[in-house]
């Protein structure tokens, strides 16, 4: 079995506090088979992890997390930034055009511009859409209101989808605080687990979501004055330092 996190932030979004090189690093370490940089309608982090990943012992998915007209929406396997604010349906054909595959992040999150059940049952009844939208995040270790997850959770039980765990991670420590378990160890092999609806979300022990207020505050303070988790190399140490 593999392991996936198909959720995580880079310095490339606006409140994300970490390089991509820090991030694959993190993810060699915690054991990730697979990951997906998914920035704020930003795809250049992505293509970036997907080429310097394998020195680092992981395989990286090109994707984004996409604005759309209805909520937020991961696209994953593209190569082509997605323009923000269109309709859902045109996003998903659009990402379909790149032969990408879609998962509905955190549906059950508050305040986080999530899809309701009611547009993802929707989308659901469009065969040809329904072939892009594969999946439900089920678990996101992200969230300040985990019972989120129970509503995401029973959302994705109902319907024809694959159910996927992620950390939705802005900050270095949380890669792989949610994860994917999935057939196989290699990005093909979570491609076709996930449209086989074969993948399943792997939980972490929840953290307090005080401390995690915390050191999300603290972190985005530290992006903000300049400095961020980052690593020189493979070989190199994770480290806190200036963004240049």
């Amino acid at each position: 079995m593999g392991l996936a996190d198909l959720h995580i932030h880079t310095t490339y979004s606006f409140d994300g506090t970490s390089t991509v090189s820090a991030v694959l690093k993190k993810a060699g370490e915690v054991g990730l088979n697979v990951i997906a940089v998914t920035d704020h309608d930003e795809i250049q982090g992505s293509l970036e992890a997907e080429q310097a990943a394998p020195a680092y012992g992981v395989e990286a998915i090109p994707g984004c997390e996409i604005t759309t007209a209805e909520g937020h929406l991961l696209a994953l396997f593209i190569h082509k930034g997605i323009t923000k604010g269109l309709p859902l349906d045109e996003t998903l054909r659009q990402v379909g055009d790149q032969d990408g595959v879609c998962i509905a992040p955190h549906p059950g999150g508050i305040r986080y511009n999530s899809l309701s059940s009611e547009v993802i049952r929707r989308v659901l009844r469009d065969p040809d859409l329904a072939d892009v939208l594969v999946g439900i995040e089920a678990y996101n270790a992200g969230l300040l209101r985990l019972s989120g997850n129970l509503i995401a959770e029973r959302l994705a039980e109902g319907l024809p989808v694959a159910q996927t765990g992620s950390s939705d991670a802005h900050l270095l420590w949380m890669v792989g605080k949610g994860a994917t378990f999935f057939r196989g160890s290699s990005a093909l092999d979570l491609r076709r687990s996930l449209e086989a609806g074969l993948t399943r979300p792997v939980r972490s022990k929840p953290d307090s979501r005080l401390f995690l207020v915390a050191r999300w505050v603290s972190g985005y303070a530290l992006r903000q004055a300049g400095w961020v988790s980052t690593n020189a190399g493979p070989q190199a140490p994770l480290r806190i330092s200036r963004d240049t």
